[in-house]
């Protein structure tokens, strides 16, 4: 029998364990209604898929650079300068098989065993999971409204010095998966300081920008060039099954990270990088899918609270809602579990986000359409009752 490595043995995702018995579900004919992932409810833009399409009638899809087609780099540094006043050298930017490579990358160009890393809780479980794989440290960082649901200089402080280690990295997500808060440019500085000042890397997750609504949306790349900023084509863009990310990164980092790269990656698919191209210019389809988030938000702001369901953090950005289970459950797995077996409406247990207290938690996504958005809450209100 087969000896299974210590790495290996992290926390499943339960999101997509929950996703996975949703699909079985559908497939077996019954009215599923997921809200359990970030999985956008439009199409990729039009642009992009007739792309996809001319490159498949040539038939010349193959590998590329490692560091990504050289098209598509010069496009996002194009973006960054037309969209958001940013000037960014195309050499800096890596493309990536999704934002998953990315954080790959950059763990394993940065860090060495035992070093230590700060994540936000709750915050993305694959963060956790991929760093204890590699066998870091993995220090997590509660926020609350006394922090602004973000990272601070003071939490950072606090949480390796409770821990009794050196902090070597630094994670933060603006808009953040599962709060959806929104990292203020003020705040986002005060941060990239504190780690440029103590000599520790910034990672700066950037994967839900453009789905920001009421908030200040800030890069780490209007700050400094030291922060590793990691995007993606999945949220904003609808390409979540494309598997196409990027990277901003340090010059002195550009080719660590790209021979790292050839042998885990070879590259990006090409086909994927095709399309992408052409999704950077569908700027009017995607922001009419993003009024469409927002008025999804806007409905579940005033709905979950009257379903007695309260939001615990803001819903500044991204798509999701965390909300506080404790009227209903002490135990949001078995919870989940059970709403979507006897209801169809599938959320992810707020324990993959937090494993201190997300038993009390549950995030719901609201990345599909209105229709799904009332339908969803509708049942929840006859089965709450």
């Amino acid at each position: 029998m087969l000896s299974i490595s210590k790495r290996s043995a992290v926390e499943p995702f339960h999101a997509m364990d929950i996703l996975a018995e949703a699909t079985r579900r559908r497939q077996a004919g019954q009215p599923v209604i997921s809200m359990a992932v970030g999985q956008p409810g439009h199409p990729a833009p039009k642009a992009a898929l007739a792309a996809a399409q001319t490159a498949l009638v040539a038939g010349r899809i193959g590998y590329t650079d490692a560091l990504g087609l050289a098209a598509l780099r010069q496009g996002l540094a194009d973006d960054y300068r037309d969209r958001h006043g940013i000037d960014v050298d195309a050499g800096r930017i890596m493309i990536t098989t999704g934002s998953s490579a990315g954080f790959n990358l950059a763990f394993l160009s940065l860090f060495d065993v035992g070093d230590a890393v700060a994540i936000a809780r709750p915050g993305y479980p694959a963060y956790r999971s991929i760093l204890s794989a590699l066998g870091l440290i993995v220090i997590e960082v509660p926020v609350s409204a006394e922090t602004g649901y973000t990272l601070t200089p003071e939490s950072l402080e606090q949480a390796q010095s409770a821990a009794g280690v050196r902090l070597k990295g630094v994670l933060l997500a603006s808009p953040a998966n599962p709060t959806g808060t929104v990292t203020s440019a003020a705040q986002l500085k005060a941060v990239y300081d504190y780690c440029e000042g103590h000599d520790i890397a910034l990672i700066s997750d950037e994967i839900y920008h453009g789905l920001t609504y009421d908030a200040e949306e800030a890069s780490a790349l209007t700050i400094g060039k030291q922060a590793v900023v990691i995007n993606s084509f999945s949220k904003y863009y609808c390409m979540t099954g494309w598997r196409i990310g990027w990277m901003v990164l340090p010059e002195e980092l550009v080719r660590p990270i790209e021979c790292v790269a050839q042998s885990l990656y070879i590259s990006a698919p090409e086909l994927s990088q095709i399309a992408a191209i052409a999704a950077l210019g569908a700027t009017e389809e995607l922001e009419h899918y993003k009024q469409s988030c927002r008025a999804n938000r806007d409905f579940l702001m005033r709905r979950l609270p009257e379903l007695g369901l309260p939001l615990l953090s803001p819903m500044d950005g991204a798509f999701y809602a965390y909300v506080d289970a404790t009227r209903y459950t002490n135990d949001s797995m078995a919870f989940a579990k059970r709403m979507l077996a006897e209801i169809d409406v599938a959320a992810t247990p707020g324990m993959d986000f937090d494993p201190v207290d997300g038993h009390l938690a549950l995030r719901l996504s609201y990345a599909g359409t209105m229709a799904e958005m009332v339908e969803a809450t509708d049942r929840l209100a006859a089965w709450l009752r």
